[in-house]
């Protein structure tokens, strides 16, 4: 695997005797892959990847894995709060929803499995830790977004995915499971609208409907 090196200050030590078990992935939401790189590499700006990848399928390497970089920000998984601390960050080229958002392109998402794999076999991280920035940071965040293939992820073992589809019943509640996937839920429409946004992407409008919540209740019995 061949990396552009492109180094990014925006780093710091990861806590000591800490696992790498959580992979995040986001989109750059910048109007160029020029502009993405400029911010990811401005001691300013003070954020980071490890890894960004170009729509045209170019993998850039910015922080050592064995560094803290600095992309999650203000985040919560599976009762972890410093995501940054356990995680490798790739951001994907992207225009996001405020510059255009348009679909990943094949080059892309190869490259992306690619990455991802290779990290997968040298980092412990369980499949419902391959996250988007949106499921840890569902008040503030939306990537990658509705238009992000997370079911093709899961079909190379990358993430997870509700399958087959979803008829399960349950007793819980949409924070209940919601809880137990690893979101956090003090704003639940928004955990709602995560959720929708990587699951349920025909309709994204944070109401725990029957489908959301078969949804929801698929994952939870299938863990």
């Amino acid at each position: 695997m061949e990396f552009i090196e492109t180094p990014s200050p925006n780093f710091d030590a990861r806590p000591a005797g800490g696992a790498i078990d959580m992979l995040v992935i986001h989109y750059t939401g910048m109007a160029d892959a020029a502009a993405a790189l400029e911010r990811l590499r401005d001691a300013a700006a003070k954020v980071s990847s490890h890894y960004f990848i170009g729509e045209d399928g170019a993998l850039y390497r910015l922080v050592d894995e064995g560094r803290r970089a600095w992309h999650a920000g203000l985040s919560f998984w599976r009762g972890i709060n410093d995501c940054n601390a356990r995680s490798i960050g790739i951001e994907l080229q992207n225009p996001g929803h405020e510059f255009g958002y348009r679909d990943f392109p094949e080059a892309q998402m190869r490259a992306l499995e690619g990455l991802a794999l290779d990290i997968l076999s040298r980092h412990p991280i369980p499949p419902d830790n391959v996250v988007g920035h949106s499921d840890i940071a569902p008040a503030r965040k939306m990537d990658p977004g509705e238009r992000f293939d997370w079911k093709r992820l899961a079909a190379r073992n990358i993430g997870i995915w509700p399958e087959p589809a979803p008829q399960q019943e349950t007793d819980l509640s949409a924070g209940q499971m919601l809880r137990e996937l690893g979101y956090q839920t003090s704003d639940l429409g928004a955990a709602v609208t995560a959720f929708q946004r990587r699951y349920r992407t025909a309709s994204i409008d944070g109401e725990a409907d029957a489908e959301t919540l078969a949804l929801m209740a698929a994952l939870v019995q299938g863990r």
